[in-house]
């Protein structure tokens, strides 16, 4: 999926590079297939504001999406490739062979007219959704499942994709988009490919405006606040902050926040791979 540069003939079209939607088939989603969504705008069940700068933004309706991919089977065809607004990758309509139609995370590469397939008599082809147990080794795949039966989990954001590495008795050893290696069970599904819209960390907004659209507000740095208000607030003139931290205090770089007490750490072969490695 190609981005285009768009030319400069107002403000904010002058820095804004967009996506050319060229694998978009349709701009209508299948009505029987969305829902309402209700906005929180940061607010919790009793209106406190839990997380910052969200708020706003056009109405959307949410698509039901098919994580589960459980009509093990029985093929389906690609009515369409949509945009969804609720995440980065395009999503697939499709239609199975008894007539029911279901969304499912577009790979990158399928296109209407395609057949797919998932459960035992899948094949490794761009979309089909297959058990980690038969999935070849080597092959990207996405859509993966942490708990068999729960539904897609890791690698569901746009052009993103995992490698399964090996297996070891009754687990896949699977290198995610993060660079983690974990353990996951043979008896997950995973979908074969790479989610697609994979130029999406390419695109500019271009202005503040398009921000608001998507539901954000603006984000004040903690160096230019007050100390009362950041812990990296205060000082003369232009002060680095000290340690960077979150307004709560949480360290932002180096400290290790996740619980060394969680059932799944155990499942973990390698953690990612740092960004920062001084």
């Amino acid at each position: 999926m190609p981005v285009k540069k768009f030319k400069p003939v107002t403000p904010g079209t002058r820095f804004r590079v967009g996506n050319t939607y060229e694998e978009v088939t349709t701009n209508k989603p299948e009505k029987s297939l969305t829902t309402s969504i209700k906005r929180t705008g940061g607010r919790n069940n009793s209106g406190k504001m839990t997380v910052r700068n969200r708020g706003g933004g056009h109405k959307r309706r949410y698509r039901i999406i098919d994580f589960k991919r459980n009509k093990d089977g029985m093929k389906a065809e690609v009515m369409t490739i949509e945009y969804d607004p609720n995440r980065t990758a395009f999503i697939a309509l499709v239609q199975y062979t008894d007539g029911e139609k279901r969304y499912i995370i577009a790979p990158n590469g399928l296109k209407v007219g395609d057949t797919i397939l998932s459960g035992e008599d899948a094949q490794p082809i761009v979309g089909h959704a297959m058990f980690l147990s038969k999935i070849p080794l080597g092959a990207e795949i996405h859509a993966i499942e942490m708990t068999p039966g729960r539904g897609a989990a890791l690698a569901r954001s746009a052009g993103t994709n995992g490698t399964l590495m090996g297996r070891e008795g009754k687990y896949a050893i699977i290198k995610l988009p993060s660079g983690e290696v974990r353990r996951i069970l043979l008896t997950c599904k995973a979908t074969i490919g790479t989610t697609s819209n994979p130029d999406h960390g390419l695109t500019v907004f271009g202005k503040a405006g398009r921000r608001r659209w998507i539901g954000k507000r603006p984000r004040v740095r903690g160096v230019a606040m007050n100390p009362v208000d950041h812990p990296m607030g205060g000082g003369e003139g232009r002060a680095s902050g000290g340690h960077p931290r979150s307004r709560t205090g949480v360290m932002a770089k180096g400290e290790k926040t996740r619980n060394t007490k969680k059932h799944s750490t155990k499942l973990i072969i390698s953690r990612r791979k740092k960004k920062n490695k001084n």
